[in-house]
């Protein structure tokens, strides 16, 4: 902020208030100067981490479409600019296995977004909902470590539900979608609880049981197409949460 001094002389002027109001004169003088040559201050990108599985890297799909790529670009008419998003994330990835490869990697926290989607690997291997939990709970806790100790600039994905798509053909969809409704009430249950955010993206991932579009080539992982109406919800989650800041 720029200090501007007001100087009044007065009609008389005595030798020593001279030298005052001159001293006075030539230290406003300076405070002008530097107020007029501040350096223009550069907006600083934010950061974002990107923590999960197949539904993170965008198993299927061109990097420009994954959803942390295409929610960055989105954000980008919304005045919000990113760098590049970091990504840890691995197709068939469980939560324990993406502890092990946060483990194995050197991130430079804190950033000013991180999202964490994990748990359809789980499921699928048919490990309990209580294991679940418990492994959700610490890598959320370390989500919120990588954000510098802010939940609120965390946002937790829900799971996908696979069941609907051509590559559980054969399965028991009904069970599959069971299953994935549990997993999400416990990673919603515990991102309510330390104050997360929360974005419910499995209503989406079901519409590809009538949409083929919404489905990629391999017949399982979602499309770009997808990804970008999980972008729609995430925008206004993230921007509420970086305006804050």
């Amino acid at each position: 902020m720029c200090l501007i001094l007001v100087i009044l002389f007065p009609k008389t002027k005595p030798t020593m208030r001279t030298k005052v109001y001159i001293f006075v004169l030539f230290i406003a003088s300076l405070l002008v100067w530097s107020c007029n040559n501040e350096p223009m201050k550069e907006n600083r990108a934010y950061t974002y981490l990107a923590l999960g599985d197949s539904y993170t890297i965008g198993e299927s799909v061109l990097e420009k479409e994954r959803f942390p790529v295409q929610l960055v670009d989105s954000l980008e008419g919304y005045n919000l600019t990113f760098g590049a998003p970091k990504i840890i994330a691995t197709t068939g990835w469980t939560t324990d296995e993406l502890a092990a490869g946060i483990e194995d990697t050197t991130l430079q926290p804190p950033y000013d977004l991180v999202t964490l989607l994990i748990g359809v690997n789980n499921q699928y291997r048919g490990r309990s909902v209580e294991n679940y939990r418990d492994e959700f709970v610490a890598l959320l806790q370390q989500a919120i470590d990588f954000a510098g100790g802010h939940p609120e600039q965390v946002v937790v994905v829900s799971i996908p539900d696979w069941g609907v798509t051509p590559f559980a053909e054969g399965r028991d969809r009904e069970q599959i979608a069971k299953e994935i409704d549990q997993y999400n009430r416990v990673n919603k249950e515990e991102s309510f609880k330390v104050g997360t955010g929360y974005v419910d993206v499995t209503p989406i991932s079901r519409e590809a049981a009538s949409d083929s579009t919404l489905v990629a080539e391999d017949g399982l992982h979602p499309s770009g197409k997808m990804y970008a109406r999980w972008v729609e919800l995430l925008i206004p989650e993230v921007q509420k949460r970086l305006t804050k800041k």
